[in-house]
């Protein structure tokens, strides 16, 4: 028998790091970082179409419906609201709640960048050839240098030529030990994507993380629906407790795999990422919008429908959003949720 698989599309990130652009009903998943389109729907564009795949369950808060339902375009789904958001183990569990047992359920982030889609692809059918032998599976990405800012997975057992038993899950490590797993192989970034059947991860969640998945299952079934939407139960959903599927699931279950993939991915995490990405002049500087550069290079401006004049500067970002204007070097870019939250 062949198994559907149902994307599932996790659109709660609020995307702080990309203020001033990214913020409240505009969060980052639904802005044009990298080309016309935003990262949302290119996320939907790249689920892969045929008689296997059903339509995509996207789950988002209540006040992205409006945004997400617009974007969506033509796309047939389904939304799942969340009342409030209780991190990416209640959103999954809704996700695993409302599916078939059989179903296998991809799940992605809305805010990612995959430039080979066909390499996604093939990483996608390896993964659910694993996820039919109940494996849970989550795709690494092969490292290209050696980033603090993500999560390792190191690469145990091999499983046939689709992918490896998951040896250990590494913390965001220092630059040092990401160094030193880099040199050792067998360590791939953690892209946050999954592929599982329903009923299996059902299982775990009912395993390790019980009242996560009780409280999604309770909140599902005592929800309402509105045309394509089901909101869940906000009562309900408050009880479940607030853990990422790593750490609820992913971390304490013994049979979770790895499908090490090259694939062009970037979770467009900060703006030094943002300019990473773009088209650039022949001196670096990436813009958008009426911008007038004068002896300066390697700089990201995006005047957000103002004229923004530079002389003299390297490496440094300016992004205008209305009357918001961010002023930083790139190397900064960590920083900028100080001033997120100093102008919420």
């Amino acid at each position: 028998m062949t198994l559907q698989i149902q994307p599932v599309i996790l659109c709660g990130g609020a995307g702080t790091r990309l203020w001033p652009e990214s913020r409240g009903q505009r969060a980052k998943q639904f802005l044009p970082l990298t080309g016309q389109d935003s990262l949302f729907q290119q996320t939907v564009a790249r689920t892969p179409a045929g008689e296997n795949f059903l339509p995509p369950v996207i789950l988002c808060g209540e006040g992205h419906v409006t945004i997400v339902r617009e974007q969506m375009g033509a796309h047939e789904a389904r939304l799942l609201v969340e009342p409030m958001p209780r991190n990416t183990a209640a959103a999954i569990a809704l996700a695993v709640a409302q599916a078939d047992a059989d179903t296998l359920l991809l799940v992605m982030p809305s805010d990612h960048v995959i430039a080979d889609v066909p390499a996604f692809h093939a990483a996608i059918a390896r993964a659910a050839r694993l996820a039919q032998a109940d494996w849970l599976v989550t795709f690494g990405i092969a490292p290209t240098h050696p980033d603090t800012g993500f999560g390792y997975i190191a690469s145990g057992q091999a499983l046939g030529e689709d992918g490896f038993a998951v040896d250990r899950f590494v913390e965001k490590p220092p630059l040092a030990e990401a160094e030193r797993m880099l040199l050792a192989g067998g360590y791939s970034w953690n892209a946050g994507i999954f592929l599982f059947r329903a009923g299996r991860m059902r299982d775990a969640m009912l395993t390790h993380c019980r009242a996560i998945f009780q409280a999604a299952d309770d909140a599902l079934a005592a929800g309402l629906t509105d045309g394509d939407a089901r909101y869940a139960d906000a009562p309900k959903f408050a009880a479940a407790p607030s853990d990422s599927i790593d750490y609820a699931v992913m971390e304490k279950d013994d049979r979770v795999a790895i499908v090490p993939v090259s694939m062009g991915w970037s979770d467009l995490g900060n703006w030094q990422a943002v300019h990473a990405l773009a088209a650039c002049d022949a001196v670096g500087n990436a813009t958008h919008g009426d911008v007038f550069l004068h002896d300066s290079h390697g700089n990201l401006i995006r005047a957000g429908g103002k004229r923004v004049s530079v002389i003299g500067m390297e490496g440094v970002a300016v992004i205008v959003d209305g009357d918001d204007i961010l002023v930083m070097p790139l190397k900064r870019c960590q920083d900028v949720r100080a001033a997120a939250k100093a102008r919420e």
